[in-house]
């Protein structure tokens, strides 16, 4: 399969169910995935890239949530659980998939914020994620900025 846009939006809204889910009930993350491509048509998504951000944010979230809660405003335990998964999978992508644009990275978790999130979730988001990029894709941001 090509990856396309479409099919990485729909590995990203995938991943963030999984990990809503996997946040409220503590699921087996194996169980969670092969409940998603169960229940879900995954023919037009990029499953590999659903699977990395469901289990990269588990492996990785010691370090993941490191990265984002110094720019909180309140403990992570007080975050909704659509921000904190958003938070948790966005931040992973910008640590480790340099290969996407940090702004398509923002654009899609404000999206995803905007449909799933409490109101005005998305401005909260795209706040803390500008400054994770910042961080993490300094040289990025400053050419894009240039």
């Amino acid at each position: 399969m090509t990856v396309t846009a479409s099919a990485r939006r729909k590995a990203r809204h995938y991943a963030m169910q999984a990990l809503y889910q996997w946040q409220m009930a503590g699921s087996n993350l194996n169980a969670i995935e092969a409940e998603f491509r169960t229940d879900n048509d995954m023919s037009k998504t990029d499953v590999p890239y659903f699977h990395e951000l469901l289990h990269g944010v588990a492996k990785n979230l010691d370090e993941v949530e490191g990265i984002y809660t110094e720019y909180l405003d309140r403990d992570v335990e007080e975050l909704d659980p659509v921000s904190r998964a958003l938070l948790r999978m966005s931040t992973f992508e910008l640590k480790n998939r340099i290969d996407v644009p940090y702004k398509v990275v923002i654009n899609e978790a404000v999206a995803l914020a905007k449909k799933f999130g409490p109101t005005d979730a998305f401005k909260f988001i795209n706040g803390i994620l500008d400054k994770v990029a910042v961080k993490e894709r300094s040289v990025e941001v400053k050419a894009d900025k240039g």
